[in-house]
């Protein structure tokens, strides 16, 4: 493939020894000026090293962002307004991470003069896919370079050896194998490859970071409340947080009791399929306690409508869709039904499992008065059931009666 004349290019840069050989290798490949993205979305380390390796490598405009805020408040929790969960399972973790990183490049670039963008994601995930196709949702006439699809490097001992040829700094932990690849934000942790490879299996317990073992958890049961607004938690025990300081709690509440730990073998839109073994301890609190306050407060056909869209939303935001215009229009359907989905509920965390014991809301469609065993005094006429059940049963009937029993069609 020709490769384009770039003058400058941003860079999704984390420092580690994939980036700092990708940052090095643009300036000599492409002769252009690199200017180096690193996003705080909670991953839990430190990011100053990758500024000082940026200015190492002679790099002059560097940005280190703290996004946690944005990522939460304008990604995490739309997305689980929705309840998203794809193939049934998978939170979401790395790909609702991606759109944002890769806005925030597009604005930097625009910002700097840049006229190409770069990321680090190799050609056979689902990465490339949600990066790309973000920024030509973004910037449709910007210059995307991949490396991984265009250079040789195409195992660890290469990635060395070009780092000691243009001396790269790498640290002695950095250069023995890694057991297994991880990525990491304030919703999750991913592992996958290397060990994990094998899904019959089983990962070992050194794979999980943020959780303790369900069966090393406290013998006693955890119990928070968690207050709603409009579909979005704002408070833990009538504590208001902002949504990153809510999320972080939850993620330190989950870790306690040994929850959120997922073992995956998932469906790539590459089309492969992969194992991955993921820790969501406070997505999965938040994904329980969000579908008990609808419970209470969400009727019930907009409930149902609510899950029979959750699976292609998610196929989209798992597909690197989140600019598109079905996204965006999903997006306004659920939002639209979250106006009253607001209350508290109370959950029980106790070695791994996630238990609403109590929902209340001022918005609350849930009636005593007619849902009792005892006298209801007039407000539900059980007569009316009669003619409810012989309507819903006249095709039944009609279809019986015409010989068509046992189901058949």
């Amino acid at each position: 493939m020709a490769r384009k004349d770039v003058k400058k290019v941003v860079l999704a840069y984390s420092g580690g020894l994939d980036t700092s050989v990708i940052l090095r290798w643009l300036q000599v490949t492409y002769k252009c000026e690199v200017v180096t993205f690193t996003a705080d979305l909670g991953q839990g380390e430190e990011l100053e090293p990758a500024r000082r390796k940026a200015e190492l490598a002679g790099v002059k405009e560097i940005f280190i962002d703290d996004l946690r805020e944005t990522f939460v408040r304008d990604f995490v929790f739309p997305m689980f307004r929705a309840n998203t969960l794809y193939e049934g399972q998978y939170l979401l973790g790395t790909s609702i991470a991606r759109p944002l990183i890769a806005q925030r490049q597009i604005e930097i670039a625009e910002a700097t003069g840049a006229d190409a963008v770069a990321h680090g994601a190799t050609g056979k995930g689902n990465d490339q896919v949600r990066f790309e196709l973000s920024y030509y949702s973004l910037k449709p006439d910007i210059t995307i370079i991949a490396p991984w699809r265009e250079w040789d490097l195409t195992s660890r001992t290469r990635l060395l050896e070009f780092a000691e040829a243009h001396q790269i700094p790498i640290s002695r932990d950095k250069r023995g194998e890694a057991p297994f690849s991880v990525d990491a934000n304030l919703l999750h942790s991913s592992s996958e490859g290397k060990i994990l490879e094998d899904p019959a299996i089983e990962a070992d317990e050194i794979v999980y970071q943020r959780t303790i073992s369900p069966e090393s958890a406290p013998d006693r049961p955890t119990v928070i409340s968690i207050e709603f607004a409009g579909g979005d938690p704002v408070a833990i025990d009538g504590e208001p947080l902002s949504p990153a300081a809510l999320l972080t709690k939850l993620n330190a509440l989950g870790k306690e009791n040994g929850i959120g730990r997922l073992d995956l073998v998932e469906n790539r839109f590459v089309g492969m399929k992969s194992r991955g073994v993921y820790e969501t301890p406070g997505g999965t609190i938040l994904l329980a306690a969000h579908r008990a306050i609808e419970s209470i407060t969400l009727d019930r056909e907009a409930a149902h409508l609510k899950d029979q869209l959750m699976p292609r939303y998610a196929e989209l935001i798992y597909n690197g869709f989140w600019f598109s215009p079905e996204r965006r229009m999903l997006q306004a359907a659920i939002d639209a039904s979250q106006h009253s989905v607001t209350g508290r509920v109370r959950m029980k965390l106790y070695k791994g499992n996630v238990t609403c014991v109590g929902r209340e809301s001022p918005h609350s469609l849930y009636s005593m008065k007619v849902v009792t065993f005892e006298d209801d005094q007039g407000a539900y006429d059980q007569f009316d059931a009669q003619g409810f059940i012989r309507l819903n049963a006249l095709r039944l009937r009609l279809g019986a009666a015409a010989g068509r029993r046992g189901g058949a069609l």
